[in-house]
């Protein structure tokens, strides 16, 4: 069965009105303000498949960086379409055969290190900071604050304008 997948387009650059013209086109496409990046539906068995018919597609007619499923698959995981030269193929290439990998598992695995190692900067970063706080104000204090603060920011819109100012 033929499905839709959703596809987001990240661009190296704003796309210029021509060229936005001239892939719209080839599919339809939703734009983010910047015009950095687009969105669009595409029709295929797989979401890998939908990806390379995408890039196929838009490659010669807008500057993309890199092609993502916007939504996770069955193993939770977003694909990635990415344009690599020659160089940085045949780099992947041996540095997943010193590992006895293929290249698209050496890949997705050092991205996936590379985000888990991230998480864990950020999360230590966050507890050095709340350590910090600490030191000069009480726990309740810091509670107190914290969902002060989630709460205003939670009722915010993206206007600006709280949920509770009238329209």
């Amino acid at each position: 069965m033929t499905a839709h997948h959703a596809i987001e387009i990240t661009l190296t650059r704003p796309a210029t009105a021509g060229e936005l013209r001239r892939a719209r086109r080839a599919v339809p496409l939703a734009t983010n303000t910047d015009h950095t990046r687009l969105l669009t539906l595409q029709r295929a068995k797989t979401s890998r498949r939908a990806l390379r018919v995408l890039r196929h597609r838009l490659d010669a007619l807008l500057p993309i960086d890199v092609l993502t499923t916007h939504y996770p698959d069955r193993e939770g995981c977003v694909l990635l379409n990415l344009a690599l030269s020659n160089t940085v193929r045949t780099t992947i290439r041996h540095a997943a055969a010193a590992r006895g990998q293929r290249p698209r598992d050496f890949l997705s695995q050092t991205v996936a290190d590379a985000v888990a190692r991230r998480k864990e900067e950020h999360a230590r970063h966050l507890t050095t900071q709340l350590e910090g706080l600490l030191i000069e104000h009480t726990p309740e204090e810091l509670l107190l604050c914290t969902a002060s603060a989630l709460l205003s920011h939670h009722n915010r819109l993206p206007n600006g304008k709280s949920s509770s100012t009238p329209s």
